[in-house]
Parts: structure tokens; sequence; C-alpha cells
């Protein structure tokens, strides 16, 4: 996308925001999206750490100046995690987390894997899953949220699927990298099917930025 087209979609995203929150929004609001808008044209401009900087100030912008609007939105969240959670995890056992502030560093030292449900409004997971010690044949880690950043180094010893959603920020497969808006990743491992133990992500953030490295 040319940077003429970049602009045009971000217009139309304003002019659709004001169309749809127009009764409720006012200075603050207004200061709040163009910080936002500028955040996005970073972050797909390749500018992504800027662009974060920008979002993260939008938001904070957003939540001063509507907070039940934004309470409403991490209780929506929250009720759809309790919703997936319980559909994904077939099994007992499994830990579940519901905090404002988590942070999983699981890429330091060796670490056993259990089957995971975790919301937060802020986050931060580092996974290296040739360090994990798998407890069951199937794990399932599902990470849900406002804002996450969540970098997965992979291992041969591991059938991987990973189903991800980052309504603005990026994701980051190998050489491939996605930015900017409604961005979407499900990817299989080629050794799934044949891979003794699996691992199943589950990863959606309304901001985020998700990096998986390849062994």
């Amino acid at each position: 996308m040319d940077k003429r087209n970049r602009l045009i979609a971000i217009g139309l995203i304003g002019v659709g925001c004001l169309m749809i929150f127009g009764k409720w929004i006012g200075f603050f609001s207004i200061v709040a999206l163009l910080f936002l808008l500028l955040g996005i044209y970073q972050t797909t401009s390749g500018k992504v750490k800027q662009g974060y900087k920008l979002m993260g100030v939008g938001a904070v912008l957003l939540l001063l100046d509507h907070l039940l609007l934004v309470l409403g939105i991490c209780l929506l969240s929250l009720g759809m995690f309790f919703v997936k959670s319980k559909r994904m995890q077939r099994k007992a056992g499994f830990v579940q987390k519901q905090s404002f502030s988590s942070r999983f560093d699981w890429d330091l030292s060796p670490w056993v894997m259990r089957s995971l449900s975790a919301w937060h409004v802020l986050g931060e997971v580092d996974v290296d899953l040739s360090l994990a010690m798998a407890e069951e044949q199937e794990t399932i880690m599902l990470y849900q949220g406002i804002f996450g950043d969540v970098d997965i180094l992979l291992s041969e010893d591991y059938g991987v699927e990973i189903e991800a959603f980052v309504l603005f920020g990026s994701i980051e497969s190998g050489s491939n990298r996605d930015t900017g808006m409604l961005n979407r990743l499900n990817w299989k491992s080629p050794n799934y099917d044949s891979c003794e133990h699996k691992v199943k992500f589950n990863i959606s953030y309304l901001m985020g930025d998700l990096d998986i490295r390849f062994p």
C-alpha cells in the first residue's frame, strides 16, 4: 500500500469513527483520535515503536475522556475471554488468570508447560519452546487482553498451531510482517501432525505486537 492509499484508508477510518461515536466526541476525543490515526500511519509506514507510543497516548486520552466506555470495552473483552477459555480448554487442570498487568518470562530457564488461559489489560509474554517441558501431549495457551507484547521462539520438538488477531499493531512471523489494523495469522508448523507433543496458541489483543521466531 503506497502513501496515498494509506492516507485515504486512515481518512476513511477517521470519518467512520466520527460517524459512529460522534455524539460522544469532545475536544479530548478528537485529539485522541488524531493520535491514534497518526500512530496507525506510523506503524504502517514501518515506524512501529513511534506508532505504538502515539497510539498509547491516544488510548490514555480516550481513557480520561471516556472512562465508562473504556471500562465497557474491558468488560466485553473479559466476557469474551471466559467464553473462549471454556470452549478451548476441554481438559481439567488448566491454569486461568485474570489481572490488570501480567508478565510471563518463559525464556530464561527450563519451565514446565501447562495449558493456560490469561487475560490482562497490560501483558508481556516471552516464550521459548526449546526450554519447555510439556506435561501433556497437547497444550493450549490462550492470551487475550487490551495491550500485549508477545514473543514466541519455536522449537522443532513441538508441533505448533497459532491463531492470532491484533486490532491495532503488528504480527511478525519470520520474514513476514503485517502492521496497522485488523492483523490476523493462522499458521501450523509442517511437523504438527507427526509430533508427539503439540502446542496451540490463541492470541488476541486490541493493541499488540506479536513476534514469532523460528529456530
